[in-house]
């Protein structure tokens, strides 16, 4: 099979009109992503103030959200290596917004919890396909700055869906959050019919022809915004070619990685989903008025997309690794002062302080470390794997927490949060590789040859490069 040598041509591009606008495309359909996940924080205290929900049926609501984005997010690993990330990503947009729409005129709560299920599904997938296809395009340089900086356009969706929450539920009702969400992403899916497909994806599955087409087009677009010849291409090292086969990553050394992505987004998705959205319930069911819990979960909320740019500054400066490390550390501080503290004007801000470092994680885990770990071929089943282990962890994490906070109050919540993330660090500083600044096939490379080699005659053992 004729190389076209995309990573390479790629990662030596400055950064052109092209990228942002793929940047942009991709960005509109993963801020609604976020947008629709956390506004389940204000429609579970609007359904519940009302009579419409009980506490259970809003278990059961955030349950078979994660349910189907662990399913979407499986799925689209599979649908997204075979078809390619342009057809993924619309497709899952596509369910997305439907299924947004018809939850807006749901019935019941049980009609509302089924549309939560389809919606689950396309948003599941549009976290996999959504952050992998950037990862694909930007040049490995400025990758982490970049997915950093998208991860933080997802996270704005929590503010924004606490915002226009606050002001639209007690006026108009909850049902009007999903219609936006929805029209939203019907949207975004009528102007992304255009998105580019990835060039790495096509030479992967030997479209050669067709990789080399758009990146041409690609290298003609960059010299025009440059205004002169690009750098020249660095050299094709040969490698061993990579699995394609699912079972690869199931042996060494991908399985290490998998079993490391998945443990990681397990946690993540703990805290987050059993802590920051839950919030303004936790203050309704505290005696607050919706109004004055909605404003409080507001101010705490800025600091999601706070984190995401912490993360994207970061990422690339200090290393995945490290980043991930501080960020732990900081959030256990502050969960371990949270609970204590009864002033009404320190309490979101000690709030935000918390809800920062857990979106640095939350930016770094989802949007740039996992899907760098493995090779173009089984990119997206690797990260759709991981991300099933993570989502599902969330679907009995509810339970967990409406447990934990009858009996204990927040103060029962905070503490598991803070044993979760010390295990996230431990995990991933001792057992995760750091793939800052490296190419995605340098990255994977040694990782091919350790899986590919015959072993040597000495002793039985070969003694492949060390990660």
């Amino acid at each position: 099979m004729a190389s076209v040598n995309a990573g390479a041509r790629l990662d030596r591009l400055p950064i052109s009109r092209f990228h942002r606008r793929v940047f942009a495309l991709v960005g509109i359909g993963m801020f609604l992503d976020g947008f629709d996940i956390y506004l389940a924080s204000t429609v579970i205290g609007a359904t519940l103030k009302s009579g419409f929900a009980s506490m259970e049926q809003s278990a059961l609501f955030v349950a078979s959200t994660f349910l189907g984005m662990m399913l979407g997010s499986l799925v689209a690993g599979f649908v997204g290596d075979r078809y390619g990330r342009s057809f993924t990503y619309q497709l899952n947009l596509l369910i997305f917004g439907l299924a947004s729409v018809a939850a807006g005129f749901s019935w019941n709560m049980e009609s509302l919890i089924a549309m939560r299920f389809l919606m689950g599904l396309g948003l599941g997938a549009e976290n996999v396909v959504g952050y992998a296809a950037v990862t694909e395009f930007i040049p490995a340089r400025l990758r982490g700055r970049w997915l950093g900086v998208l991860a933080m356009i997802v996270s704005l969706g929590l503010p924004a869906s606490i915002l226009l929450g606050s002001y639209l539920i007690p006026a108009h009702g909850w049902r009007i959050m999903f219609f936006i969400g929805g029209g939203g992403g019907l949207l975004v899916w009528w102007m992304r019919k255009t998105l580019t497909e990835s060039p790495r994806w096509l030479e992967s599955v030997g479209r050669t022809e067709e990789a080399e087409a758009i990146l041409q087009e690609i290298e003609d677009e960059c010299r025009k915004g440059l205004g002169g010849e690009l750098e020249p291409v660095a050299a094709h090292l040969p490698v061993a070619p990579p699995p394609t086969e699912l079972s690869a990553l199931f042996r060494k050394p991908f399985l290490g990685r998998i079993v490391v992505g998945s443990i990681v987004l397990m946690v993540i998705n703990a805290v987050v989903h059993g802590f920051v959205i839950w919030l303004p319930t936790f203050f309704i069911l505290q005696g607050m008025s919706m109004i004055v819990a909605f404003h409080f979960a507001l101010i705490m909320s800025f600091g999601a997309p706070l984190g995401a740019g912490i993360a994207a500054i970061l990422a690339d400066r200090l290393g995945r690794k490290p980043t991930v490390a501080l960020a732990c550390v900081a959030a256990m501080v502050v969960a371990y002062f949270y609970p204590s503290v009864r002033d009404p004007i320190l309490l979101p801000i000690v709030g935000l302080a918390l809800t920062a470092p857990i979106f640095v994680l939350m930016a770094l885990l989802f949007g740039i470390y996992i899907p760098e770990l493995f090779p173009t071929e089984l990119r997206l089943r690797a990260a759709g794997i991981c991300n099933t282990f993570g989502r599902g962890a969330t679907i009995v994490t509810p339970f967990i927490v409406i447990y934990l906070f009858d009996a204990h109050g927040v103060a029962g919540v905070t503490v598991i949060m803070e044993v979760l993330l010390a295990v996230l660090a431990l995990v991933l500083v001792i057992f995760g590789v750091e793939p800052a600044k490296r190419s995605l096939e340098e990255i994977t490379s040694v990782a091919v040859i350790a899986t590919t080699l015959p072993r040597r005659a000495h002793g039985g053992q070969d003694k492949p490069p060390a990660e």
